[in-house]
């Protein structure tokens, strides 16, 4: 199997460059067969692979004198810097100098930037943002959590069909089940769009839709699947992370409130530990930009060292599995009365 060649958006995010080198130098100690390209400032980046000892057969510098911040308008901001951390992560993709790449960046220039430079698969209207999101029974995708905030019927039957390619083949889950968001189980609630959505969905040939889902029955892992339009996606997304930080940090200062919980701590905190891991986004990679000639995933701004080498690693698999080309067939099937 060939090697998988990473860009690497070293100066984009809160954290840069320090925790996307780490997180660099981590998935570089994974068994596998990788390349991974730090773009950046070349001075900076030499000083922080300094502080390890890296395996540099799978470490490369790549210099780029220029940094896109994240206030600045994402249109304006990818003509202009063409020097810059990401346009050169993103031609690199476009070249075929590196099978995908991985950004901490703007938002925003990243989603213009993969549709300008990258470019879409022939035959997708929008590419979503999609990451896997922990629930009660492993994960599930949630697509799409940002990309298109005013999307159409047509844009949300392709999240399902690409969601369900990602799902079966990324997450190994045969036949995923595939579910829009909602406010009620009944097929007749929901926004103008929802409504017709709906059936499309119905009649839609090699998809496991199941119908609606409530936003309460999605961490229970009721849907593998989460088909939405990315105002609602996004939403979902930032509660999803805010409740669960509340929530942990409910649990640690319980558990420290008293002698007894002290002790009851200590007993339980090999599994404590595990079960709450399960839960951080973190630990499941970045967004996916789906959709593209080559892959683009987007973590957090203010993404730590974990997640970075997760969605590195993330890169590796998709690449692997070639799942562009499973994308392509799965788009070319239509409903089940064509």
């Amino acid at each position: 199997m060939s090697k998988t060649v990473i860009a690497l958006d070293c100066m984009g995010g809160d954290n840069a460059p320090e925790e996307i080198v780490k997180g660099a130098v981590y998935a570089a100690g994974e068994d596998k067969d990788i390349l991974i390209k730090l773009v950046g400032k070349k001075e900076l980046l030499e000083a922080e692979l300094s502080k390890y000892s890296a395996d540099m057969d799978k470490l490369e510098i790549v210099d780029a004198a220029e940094v896109i911040e994240t206030g600045e308008p994402p249109v304006a901001a990818i003509r202009r810097k063409k020097d810059s951390s990401l346009v050169k992560c993103m031609y690199m993709v476009k070249n075929g100098e590196a099978d995908a790449m991985v950004s901490a960046g703007s938002t925003g220039a990243n989603l213009v930037g993969g549709h300008v430079i990258i470019g879409r698969i022939k035959g997708v209207e929008r590419p979503p943002l999609a990451p896997l999101i922990p629930t009660a029974k492993g994960v599930s995708l949630l697509i799409d959590c940002g990309a298109n905030v005013d999307a159409r019927a047509s844009h949300l039957i392709q999240f399902a069909k690409m969601g369900s390619v990602y799902m079966e083949n990324i997450v190994g889950i045969k036949n995923p089940k595939v579910a829009i968001v909602n406010i009620g189980a009944e097929e007749e609630k929901g926004n103008a769009l929802v409504k017709e959505t709906y059936p499309l969905l119905e009649k839609l040939e090699g998809i496991n839709f199941i119908g609606n889902i409530e936003a309460r029955d999605i961490p229970n892992g009721e849907a593998d699947v989460i088909v939405c339009d990315a105002f609602v996606g996004n939403v979902i997304l930032k509660l999803y992370e805010g409740l669960a930080d509340v929530l942990i940090k409910k649990i640690k200062g319980s558990m420290m409130s008293s002698l007894k919980t002290k002790i009851g701590a200590l007993l339980i905190k090999k599994n404590l530990k595990k079960t709450l891991k399960g839960f951080s986004l973190e630990e499941h990679g970045g967004a996916p930009l789906l959709g593209l000639n080559g892959l683009l995933v987007k973590t957090h701004g203010s993404s730590k060292s974990i997640e970075i080498k997760n969605s590195i690693l993330q890169c590796v698999t998709f690449n692997e599995l070639d799942i562009n080309n499973k994308f392509k067939e799965k788009l070319s099937l239509g409903s089940k009365e064509d």
